[in-house]
């Protein structure tokens, strides 16, 4: 069997647009999942034992079961609950984001854990509630603490996303699938997506890298 480089040339341009639709997939997811993962971390250390079993209900539940899965539940079960078909781009967004929230939620429990308890008296001290000092103290040095492990839980949304193909979205993965169904060229294209997808996360990793010498200038001498 050849190998055959015209026909890697040729699938290019169609999987790149497949990879500017999996970056857009893990940004928009990203977003969410930082949103949901500060409200849910903070709620996990919350004095109140209400609000903190919901939160590790919740953390609980997405990290145990496979990503996948949580797809399935959310394209095919919310239009039996609803009577209405679920768009799979929002379909992909509500997974993986709602996924992504649950490992970011405790990301940001570390990382607010992480700060000096003085912190937050001194805070207080100053006359500040603890919504203020949380805001403006807490938070904002935790947040550089987590970049590191924020930048993992991006690569790692970024290669999940591929499983939102099982749904008919036309990501990179599901664009490499419909080239091979009319090409034949298992090896070429696969190769292709494998390696489009290395340049993504190596992009990332090195921008991942700058921001923590740039957050942290101090711990990267």
């Amino acid at each position: 069997m050849d190998f055959r480089i015209d026909l890697i040339v040729n699938s290019f341009p169609l999987l790149l647009v497949g990879a500017g639709v999996t970056v857009q997939i893990t940004l928009l997811s990203v977003m969410v999942g930082v949103v949901i993962g500060l409200f849910v971390g903070i709620a996990r250390i919350s004095s109140f034992k209400i609000i903190r079993t919901a939160a590790a209900v919740y953390v609980d539940f997405f990290r145990g079961t496979p990503l996948l899965v949580q797809i399935f539940l959310i394209y095919f079960a919310i239009p039996v609950i609803t009577g209405q078909r679920m768009d799979p781009f929002v379909a992909a967004i509500s997974a993986c984001g709602i996924n992504s929230g649950a490992y970011v939620a405790e990301i940001f429990r570390a990382g607010i854990q992480s700060i000096d308890d003085g912190q937050m008296e001194a805070g207080r001290s100053l006359g500040m509630t603890w919504i203020q000092t949380m805001r403006f103290v807490i938070v904002p040095q935790a947040f550089k603490r987590v970049i590191p492990p924020l930048g993992n839980e991006f690569i790692a949304l970024l290669k999940d996303s591929s499983l939102v193909s099982v749904i008919g979205f036309e990501e990179l993965t599901r664009r490499g699938q419909l080239i091979i169904a009319r090409t034949y060229g298992s090896l070429e294209i696969w190769l292709s997506v494998a390696i489009i997808y290395l340049a993504m996360t190596l992009t990332i990793s090195r921008f991942v890298a700058y921001l923590e010498k740039r957050f942290n200038p101090d711990e990267s001498r």
